[in-house]
């Protein structure tokens, strides 16, 4: 579950452990945040003040803060982590406070866990209740109950799933959410056109839908017309795409938006396409597939032409090949 990977990651992140949390290595200074007469000392103290007043056995925060930030301690983050986990654990160490016990959940704005194995998003989630940016990429999720996830959340990326269906996704969705990404699953059309409109999310900006199963060109772009606030859309690698008026069709479609499959629409191709949305009897349900081979190896060339005499009795031997493509 998504809560189990969650614990691991702070297992991982150390922020009850040296050189971060509480402990002997700043005693006097936890005790001093705690007294009812050093409400003042700690961050705003005078840090040479600190380092002449430390007790045997104690650290300054610099030195602390020099054993996180140093390439080559052996306390220095992991290679995988998010560009979010540094700040935290600076944090577990200036503030180790902030950061104790369930006062973590309220410090994530940022979540990234990657190739884990995923097949969960769980209630626990809800935990982080201040949550933002959710990165499940590349895990084995295939359904994801919106009702677990938390109502702060704008981005959302399920990249290199196995989802294939959105409607427990779309139940109670993040009523903020601004980018949701859905590559690399398995999506088809046009059963989950449905749940790709306004009603659902009212603010998305960013939408990714590439390499799934949509091949519906007009029912899809029917029900991402309602998405006022689109300005990004990716769609390569669906079987629509392959139409020739695919590209023209969007622009047109979509005045509003900014990006289509990574590439910028400027007012020349919207000029160039305008008026293609009114005219749905050139979309036609085929697909141009242009194929190149290079070299082939190891077989007759049937382009050499035997050269035979008239009236030759000679066999002619003639060579006749299958090519046959997968898609």
């Amino acid at each position: 579950s998504v809560s189990a990977a969650f614990r691991e990651h702070l297992r991982r992140l150390g922020l009850q452990d040296f050189p971060c949390g509480l402990g002997s290595w700043n005693k006097s200074r936890s005790d001093a945040r705690t007294s009812p007469r050093g409400g003042q000392l700690g961050l705003g103290a005078d840090p040479a003040g600190q380092e002449e007043a430390l007790p045997l056995g104690e650290e300054s925060p610099e030195a602390l803060m020099e054993l996180l930030t140093d390439q080559h301690s052996p306390w220095a983050l992991p290679p995988d982590c998010s560009p979010q986990d540094q700040p935290l654990r600076e944090m577990a160490v200036l503030t180790p406070e902030l950061v104790c016990g369930s006062n973590v959940f309220q410090v994530f704005r940022s979540l990234r866990i990657v190739g884990k194995g995923v097949e969960e998003v769980d209630e626990g989630l809800l935990q982080l209740q201040q949550l933002e940016e959710l990165i499940l990429s590349a895990n084995q999720i295939s359904r994801i109950t919106s009702a677990n996830l938390p109502r702060a959340l704008k981005v959302l990326e399920l990249c290199c799933n196995a989802v294939a269906d959105l409607q427990d996704l779309c139940a109670q969705p993040p009523p903020e959410l601004q980018h949701l990404g859905l590559g690399y699953n398995q999506l088809c059309g046009p059963s989950q056109d449905k749940y790709l409109t306004a009603d659902f999310w009212p603010n998305l900006v960013s939408l990714d839908l590439s390499f799934n199963s949509f091949t519906d060109l007009l029912g899809l772009v029917s029900q991402l017309s309602s998405l006022q606030k689109l300005r990004v859309l990716v769609l390569q690698g669906n079987p629509l795409a392959l139409i020739p008026t695919y590209r023209g069709l969007l622009v047109d479609s979509l005045p509003k938006l900014s990006i289509l499959d990574d590439i910028h629409i400027g007012p020349d191709e919207r000029h160039q396409f305008h008026g293609l949305a009114r005219q749905p009897e050139l979309i036609r349900s085929e697909a141009r597939v242009v194929v190149s081979i290079g070299e082939i190896k190891g077989v007759p060339d049937p382009s050499a032409h035997q050269q035979l005499e008239v009236g030759s009795e000679a066999p002619v031997i003639t060579y006749s090949y299958c090519v046959m493509y997968e898609f």
